[in-house]
């Protein structure tokens, strides 16, 4: 049902018609300001706190050197996916003592795309141990494959399904399909879960942090702020892209690992064990 008036007929004597003034033409909307990155200067300084700290804590530079390449090119993936959905420009931020996180200037316009960006990260994130393997092989030594091993844990970690990590954000938007409840449950509880890790692990600033992180998530209410939900077949994509995301770190720190365990996979699995604080 519409309403509307109908059109008069004009008669021969009737005055001309005149034209409506034309409204006056609306001033565009002022564009968001773009986010600013991290200062050079900061970004230094951090990156120097950062690998000072990891320097200290592991006792080994190519440790400190690998766990900085790491994060950059980890974080360097999410950019190369933000711009590549029209999210961008996005920046990299270096956070001291902690690491790193990578921003844009908007939303995906999906969860689809949220996932995607959300495990550019840590598969982008593996091509930073190429380095690593080959000075092994050219060089020696059982420092190279430590550090290639330490930017596998890096990206095995960061797909945790514990909130502020990629984990929770390539597999919550799966989870939040069957209901919002199940999504914020195992949430706080792989979140419960990583913190203990990191108290027993000895990493109080990590575990801090994503305490931190979790009571963030928890007083904002909204688990799912990004457009568009994902459909049951990119639910499906999401959750196998998640487990070849994890297979491919898994698979990396083995390749490092297992030479320095005589060549056995058991003791491959020890050692990674022991760096990652669990079989003490």
């Amino acid at each position: 049902m519409s309403d509307s008036v109908p059109p008069v007929r004009r008669g021969p004597w009737d005055a001309p018609a005149t034209a409506p003034a034309a409204a006056p033409a609306a001033r565009p909307a002022a564009a968001a300001p773009e986010v600013a990155g991290q200062s050079l200067v900061w970004a230094l300084i951090s990156t120097a706190l950062l690998g000072a700290f990891l320097w200290y804590y592991s006792g080994s530079w190519v440790v400190a050197v690998a766990a900085i390449w790491g994060l950059l090119v980890h974080e360097y993936g999410h950019v190369l996916a933000m711009n590549r959905y029209g999210m961008g420009p996005a920046k990299i931020y270096i956070i001291p003592f902690l690491g790193g996180m990578a921003r844009g200037q908007r939303l995906p316009d999906s969860e689809w795309e949220g996932v995607k960006v959300s495990l550019a990260g840590p598969a982008f994130g593996l091509l930073a141990a190429i380095p690593f393997f080959v000075l092994y092989l050219v060089l020696g030594g059982s420092a190279w494959l430590l550090g290639a091993a330490v930017i596998a844990a890096i990206n095995l970690v960061n797909l945790a399904p514990a909130p502020p990590l990629d984990g929770s954000r390539a597999l919550g938007p799966v989870l939040a399909r069957i209901h919002p409840m199940v999504e914020k449950g195992a949430m706080i509880a792989m979140g419960v879960l990583v913190v203990f890790w990191g108290i027993s692990n000895g990493s109080y600033i990590f575990a801090a942090f994503l305490g931190l992180a979790l009571f963030g998530h928890l007083r904002r209410g909204v688990w799912r702020p990004e457009g568009r939900p994902l459909s049951a077949l990119e639910a499906g994509y999401s959750v196998g892209l998640f487990v070849l995301a994890a297979l491919a770190c898994v698979g990396v720190a083995l390749a490092a690992l297992i030479p320095l365990a005589d060549g056995t996979l058991e003791g491959a699995l020890t050692v990674g064990g022991s760096y990652l604080g669990f079989g003490r």
